[in-house]
């Protein structure tokens, strides 16, 4: 079972979420919460598996929230669910440490295998978000990726943990990080997230590839 913990600044909103995730057996809801503010003491106290993150809130935003509980070294996956996928929202978010991104249109079962694999650690980013990071204008990697590492990276964006990638690749787990912290290097990032992310605006990735 997954616990959760929802923030958003509209009660309606946490409603819906609470009913619908807790009607299903696969996750139990442990907390609500208005603001940034009240999303990092709630994740302090109840140390979910995952939080749910709105973005633009009063008082204390999306972002700072994350950038806090990262901080405080809450270990808790934040998934982003929110209206925007604007590039001054989307980007700022990864690089704060959101495992992943997601607009509130998503299908309920969309929303459930997003918080299923962001519990697992693994990066999610819904289609029109990476369509989006392809549309950026971002500086050139330092150095260009090698088709090994590409092949690395495709497997990571479509969920694989470091384990799948070796099998599939019929490489050892160690040469999978070995290939990941290449590319972090190479993307100027720190987590598989935001590889994710930069190697979408950088047009490394596109949705046909992750699909």
């Amino acid at each position: 079972m997954i616990s959760l913990l929802i923030v958003d600044d509209h009660p309606v909103v946490r409603d819906g979420l609470r009913g619908m995730f807790s009607a299903d057996p696969r996750f139990e809801v442990l907390g609500e919460a208005g603001d940034g503010a009240e999303a990092v003491a709630a994740g302090e106290r109840l140390r979910p598996d995952v939080i749910l993150m709105d973005l633009r809130m009063p008082r204390t935003d999306g972002v700072t929230a994350i950038k806090e509980l990262a901080k405080r070294g809450v270990p808790a996956r934040v998934l982003v669910l929110t209206t925007y996928d604007t590039d001054s929202d989307v980007l700022p978010a990864i690089e704060a440490g959101a495992t992943g991104y997601l607009l509130k249109d998503a299908p309920r079962e969309d929303l459930f295998r997003a918080v299923e694999t962001a519990a697992r650690g693994q990066a999610v980013l819904s289609p029109a978000v990476a369509t989006r990071l392809m549309g950026q204008v971002r500086q050139p990697a330092s150095a260009p990726l090698s088709q090994r590492e590409l092949e690395v990276l495709e497997l990571i964006a479509r969920g694989s943990t470091n384990r799948d990638a070796a099998k599939r690749l019929f490489i050892s787990e160690a040469t999978v990080k070995t290939h990941l912290l290449h590319v972090y290097a190479k993307l100027g990032v720190n987590d598989r997230a935001a590889a994710v992310a930069a190697a979408f605006s950088r047009g490394y990735l596109t949705p046909q590839s992750n699909g």
